[in-house]
């Protein structure tokens, strides 16, 4: 550490402005002559460009804001009744499988208000009117639902 430090003697001290032109720093102190930047208390914020409108207001602003939560696809029960036969189970796998859906990694919200067939669902968030239909939907059971879906139902 010692060797690190440097030697007092090598340092300059700092040159006094304004003290007479006998000093090479007298009469305007190195600030050239008049101006804003010649001025006492002379202190600019960096964007500032000399009274023109500063670029940042010049730009076009963007409107809104994107939502980062997830919008599940979208099945509704029609098409699902049209693929599925009465008592099966409605999972993102077998919706994959059947092609009503493209990821299993985005969650599936089932819409509709008319129900025909008997049809357990799990793994899915069903629509308010599709919960009011209570006969006919059964959840499959807890065991195949993930947790995550869970949290979504309710």
């Amino acid at each position: 550490m010692l060797h690190k430090l440097v030697s007092i003697k090598n340092i300059k001290p700092a040159k006094r402005l304004g003290r007479g032109t006998a000093s090479g720093k007298g009469k305007t102190a190195g600030r050239g002559t008049k101006g804003q930047k010649s001025r006492a208390g002379y202190n600019l914020p960096r964007r500032f460009e000399g009274g023109q409108t500063p670029l940042i207001q010049r730009l076009p602003k963007v409107r809104g804001f994107k939502s980062r939560a997830v919008k599940p696809q979208v099945v509704n029960v029609e098409r699902i009744e049209k693929v599925f036969s009465s008592g099966e189970v409605i999972n993102l796998k077998t919706l994959l499988e059947k092609g009503l859906i493209s990821d299993t990694k985005k969650p599936v919200k089932i819409l509709g208000n008319k129900l025909t067939k008997n049809l357990k669902f799990s793994q899915v968030i069903l629509s308010k009117k599709l919960l009011a239909l209570d006969t006919k939907i059964k959840k499959a059971p807890a065991s195949k639902v993930s947790t995550a879906s869970k949290k979504r139902q309710g």
